[in-house]
């Protein structure tokens, strides 16, 4: 007979098998480096990855998402996907963390690190950007004040104007950065406090942090992106009172 004490005791559950997306992360850099493969060379087609590392193929994708993130790979609609710059095992990733429980703390945080992250990315951008980046900027630029304008929010489209800002530095890690952000700010655009005025006072400075960059010039560039964040912490802190 089972003792009283022996039904309360906690179940020790057996081992998890190692992560196979990360198992498959690992065995696909360690290819391109065993492979000498550079940048602008084609990586095998998602069926033979699939039968050389015996995965399915939502996780060959996860982890294509992942290396996209990371600025090595990208994938080019009817022709297959390409290395962008070279990977190894050894290459160092920094996955980020935060509890999202308090959605107010978790943007006040995440500003914080935007806030010198942007304000650097801007001074870079305005100094390396090329005519090219400046097209993309512009363009993204465009969209936001057209939906902004139409709609009274811009919360996606103001993303991919800050996300071309940061691909105008020509230093990958800035863009790697905010995209581990991503999943605060995409929970937060979804519904801004229920308040479609969120951030609205910022607005006129999303062109002026355009033409600075455009005129290369830094100083100005630094302080139109602090304009906007002063903003944006501004409107956190009074709407979520």
């Amino acid at each position: 007979m089972r003792g009283s004490g022996e039904s309360s005791r906690p179940v020790i559950a057996p081992l998890a098998p190692m992560d196979r997306v990360r198992q498959v992360t690992e065995a696909l850099a360690a290819y391109v480096s065993q492979a000498g493969l550079k940048a602008g060379d084609r990586l095998p087609a998602e069926r033979e990855l699939m039968d050389a590392l015996a995965v399915g193929r939502s996780t060959i994708r996860e982890v294509i998402r992942h290396f996209q993130a990371l600025g090595v790979l990208e994938t080019r609609k009817g022709s297959g996907t390409y290395l962008i710059k070279p990977v190894t095992s050894a290459t160092i990733h920094m996955p980020l963390s935060l509890d999202t429980a308090n959605l107010r703390d978790v943007l006040l945080k995440t500003l914080e690190v935007r806030r010198g992250l942007e304000a650097e990315a801007s001074i870079v951008a305005a100094r390396q950007r090329t005519s090219d980046d400046l097209a993309i900027i512009e363009l993204k630029l465009t969209e936001m004040e057209w939906v902004h304008l139409e709609q009274g929010t811009s919360g996606p489209e103001d993303l991919a104007f800050h996300l071309s800002i940061y691909d105008a530095t020509h230093n990958p890690l800035f863009r790697q950065l905010l995209e581990q952000m991503r999943e605060a700010f995409e929970r937060f655009w979804d519904r801004p406090f229920n308040r479609a005025d969120f951030a609205r006072r910022s607005f006129p400075y999303h062109r002026t942090l355009f033409n600075a960059i455009a005129a290369q010039d830094t100083e100005a560039a630094r302080r139109e992106t602090l304009k906007i964040l002063d903003v944006v912490e501004e409107d956190i802190k009074e709407m979520s009172k």
